[in-house]
Order: structure tokens, then sequence, then C-alpha cells
């Protein structure tokens, strides 16, 4: 039994990096978006809420699954138009890119309601006193965003593992990362607890992952102490 745990876990932990990289990658574009979208937001014109928000409801609203089959299998449809820009056709037709790309789209989605939501729970006097100090609204957003990070980290932290326990999908496409090494192994062997060496590595990472939240959520917090 030992023997077989050792011989899986080496196998699986081939597809790491995939699983790594997918998820830096999806959390890092994800936030960037999710900022950019909050302060769009926050403007208040109507094209721009009408849009972000109609993107927020497509995302939120249908599964991971389907979005990242949509990404990958959908181009496909158009491959001999496409190829005609190989740079393009190149990235469309990646599984990595069409993974981190769903996983992006779908993790910004999320985020954006969680960092817009703590943006508008910022005291009014913050809004107030930037006004009487006679600045703008882009300029008002410099100084409020970063407080509003702050206060929504604690939520962001559920969303940060989301997306990590979401890469296991892109093996669906096939990537091999974490899951894609695992389904070829229960292919060969038929053996559950393949399954049971990969779920304990996500629960290592994750576990991993929620500490560190914590610290910088601590440690961001602690102007308020």
């Amino acid at each position: 039994m030992s023997d077989n745990f050792i011989y899986y876990l080496k196998i699986i932990l081939q597809g790491l990096p995939d699983t790594l990289s997918l998820s830096i990658a999806g959390i890092l574009s994800a936030g960037f978006l999710a900022i950019v979208f909050s302060c769009l937001l926050s403007l208040n014109s109507k094209f721009l809420t009408k849009t972000i928000r109609g993107y927020i409801v497509i995302f939120t609203g249908s599964p991971l699954l389907v979005q990242l089959f949509l990404i990958y299998y959908g181009p496909s449809q158009f491959g001999e138009i496409l190829s005609k820009v190989p740079a393009f056709y190149e990235f469309i037709s990646s599984p990595w890119f069409c993974a981190y790309l769903a996983l992006t789209l779908n993790s910004a989605a999320y985020t954006t309601q969680i960092f817009y939501g703590a943006l508008k729970a910022v005291p009014q006097g913050q809004w107030q006193a930037c006004s009487a100090l006679g600045m703008n609204k882009r300029q008002t957003l410099k100084i409020v965003m970063p407080y509003a990070l702050k206060r929504a980290l604690s939520t962001y932290s559920n969303e940060v593992v989301f997306v990590v326990k979401g890469t296991a999908l892109a093996s669906m496409i096939p990537v091999m990362d974490l899951m894609g090494y695992s389904n070829t192994l229960n292919g060969e062997y038929y053996d559950f607890s393949i399954f049971v060496v990969a779920g304990l590595i996500y629960l290592l990472i994750n576990g991993i992952l929620s500490t560190i939240m914590r610290i910088i959520e601590k440690r961001a917090l602690t102007f308020e102490n």
C-alpha cells in the first residue's frame, strides 16, 4: 500500500507545475480585472454598468466546466478563419491558455462582486473628505480602493481557494495538471486511492494558501488595531 502511495505521488506531482501556474496566473489576472471592473462600476456609467453586470451574470450563473468547454471547443468551429492569424490561433488552441482564460473570467466575475461590495461599504465620510479636498473620482478611487481591498481580504481568500480547486477541471480539455495525471493513472490501475493522493495534495496546497491569506489579512488590518 505504501509503495503504491509513493508511486502514485511521484506520478501525480508531475502535474503540480501546471496546477500552480494556472492557479497563480488565474488569481493574479482575475484580481486585476476585478479591481478595474469595480472602479468602472463606481463611475455610475449606464453603459459600463450594464455591460459589466451582464458579464457577471453570465459567468456566475453558468458552470465553470461549461465555460471551459465553450472557450476550448468553441473557436475550433472557426478554425479555418482563425488559422489565418497564427499567433492568435496558437494561443486559443492551447489547452493551458483556454483553462487559464476560463478560470480568469470566472473568478473575475465573483471577485468583482467582492471588491465592489467592499468599495460600496467604505464609510461615506472618506468619500466626502476626498471630495472636500477637491479630488476627482479617479483620485478618490486611488485613496479609497486600497482601504476597500483590505476589508475584502477575508471574503476574497475563499475565492482564491476556489480558483485552486477549479484548476482540477482543466484536466477535462485536457491539461496535464494534478487531476490530469490522476485520471491517466486511474485509466491504467482503476484504483480509488489515486484520487485520495490527489485530494491530499490539493488539501495541502489550499491549507498553505489559506494560512498565507490569513497572515496577509492580519498584517493588512493591523492599522485598525
